[in-house]
């Protein structure tokens, strides 16, 4: 799907929802980029660092579940869908400690497809959906994967 102005009204609703809910914007999570495939979030690793001065565990999976959601959210909403988006269940993997700014992106599982997942939800009211999600290091290792189906039912 190309980038539209239904994505560019998508993406103001997606920073405002960040906001408006108190442990998300507590995260401080900044919409780096989108190209209608693929959410970049990043996040100070200041917000998030742990006791052994990296990144927390469960904030890097608690953006990457919130990088994935609000890519689902964005791609229901440009399509004229009025939808609940709910993770169904997730899977991560933490490979190497992260030490800078968290910078998650996230799109589409290989498995996946927008036009069968829009058109499903359209004619069932309720379809799902695999993404996956990926925080690499500055040197372009993978520090962590993330894997989640994310069903969306119409209201």
């Amino acid at each position: 799907m190309p980038q539209s102005a239904s994505y560019s009204e998508a993406l103001q609703g997606l920073e405002q929802r960040f906001q408006s809910m108190p442990p998300v914007a507590a995260m401080a999570p900044v919409i780096e980029s989108f190209d209608g495939d693929r959410l970049c979030l990043t996040a100070p690793l200041a917000l998030h660092v742990n006791d052994k001065g990296c990144a927390f565990g469960g904030s890097m999976v608690s953006l990457m579940t919130l990088a994935s959601w609000g890519l689902v959210t964005m791609q229901v909403e440009a399509a004229g869908i009025d939808a609940g988006i709910y993770v169904a269940d997730s899977q991560v993997r933490y490979l190497h400690p992260v030490y800078d700014d968290l910078r998650i992106t996230a799109g589409l599982a290989p498995s996946g497809g927008w036009d069968a997942f829009i058109a499903t939800l359209r004619q069932r009211r309720r379809a799902r959906v695999s993404l996956v999600a990926r925080l690499m290091l500055a040197d372009g290792r993978l520090a962590t994967d993330f894997s989640a189906r994310y069903v969306a039912i119409a209201r």
